[in-house]
């Protein structure tokens, strides 16, 4: 009686073992579950202007560079479902918490300031590259930001769950004398650069130069030369979601191939605003659709 309350339990424990993660990850086959439901929910940020934000100015609406490719992958899923109507849900999603919340099935896509990284990749899979960026820092005027080196005894500001986390702390950890200090957003590592709290602020160049430009800046804060990794941005997917994925690289694809991408990046990179022209490897993953690893720029360190 013993030895076969002791097999129940044994059999009880593995049957517990199997089901956790199947009851943690979300279905694969999101495609299915939109033609059933009728709605799709994407993920966006609260402030990686210009890539994905709410946009207080119009209602709280979610808009941005990013936001817009992941409409566009709304109208193709429509076409391909053949559904005259799709109910477009928005849900904001931090950097720490946007591939918890991907993985649970709270959202479909994430439409965001991504890094696709290998990393990353061990739990989500990333659409082609739609804009690369690179880790620099963020210095008031005046201070000296030739070399990473020059971070020496300065308090770095970076946002929880970014790749600018990650590198940052190996980097203190190994190559310089500095100390990273972890804020939940970049709108508080900002703050507190504005503040002099921190003497630094590590992030992707084109999410600080939105800070900067939103903030009417550019007079008192300015990026350092150096440059620590190359950053390719992409819109999240779930690992094996494969019909959903087929869709967002079909979309992105026709975008590239027609140059229908060109007005979109005007609007968001060239206005009145901000000035970011398309860099060489951006308009390479235009010419050349990729889904290539981001990379750091010094040997040994990883994103």
């Amino acid at each position: 009686m013993i030895r076969r309350s002791f097999r129940l339990l044994a059999l009880a424990a593995a049957f517990s073992a199997l089901s956790a993660p199947v009851l943690a990850q979300a279905p694969a086959d999101t495609m299915a579950r939109i033609q059933q439901t009728r709605t799709i929910t994407l993920g966006v940020r609260e402030s990686a202007w210009p890539f994905s934000f709410v946009d207080a100015q119009n209602g709280g609406k979610a808009a941005g560079y990013s936001v817009d490719l992941c409409q566009a992958v709304v109208e193709e899923i429509k076409n391909t479902l053949k559904l005259k109507d799709l109910e477009v849900k928005y849900r904001t999603v931090s950097a720490a918490e946007r591939i918890p919340k991907l993985e649970a099935g709270e959202i479909d896509l994430e439409c965001g300031s991504t890094t696709n990284t290998k990393a990353r990749q061990e739990r989500v899979a990333f659409g082609p590259t739609m804009f690369v960026a690179g880790i620099r820092v963020l210095v008031p005027k005046g201070t000296k930001a030739d070399t990473v080196q020059n971070l020496a005894g300065m308090t770095v500001a970076v946002s929880k769950g970014s790749t600018s986390e990650k590198l940052l702390t190996q980097l203190t950890a190994n190559e310089v004398k500095a100390k990273v200090k972890v804020f939940d957003n970049n709108d508080e590592a900002f703050k507190a650069l504005r503040a002099g709290t921190v003497k630094a602020f590590a992030q992707d160049d084109s999410l600080l130069l939105g800070l900067v430009a939103r903030n009417k800046a550019q007079d008192a804060l300015a990026l350092g030369h150096f440059v620590l990794s190359v950053e390719p941005y992409a819109i999240m997917v779930r690992k094996n979601d494969t019909a959903l994925m087929t869709v967002v690289d079909r979309t992105l694809g026709k975008l590239y191939t027609s140059r229908e991408i060109d007005p979109i990046y005007k609007k968001w990179f060239l206005n009145n605003q901000i000035a970011i022209p398309v860099g060489r490897l951006t308009r390479d993953s235009f010419s050349r659709p990729n889904k290539e690893a981001g990379v750091a720029m010094m040997l040994g360190y990883s994103l």
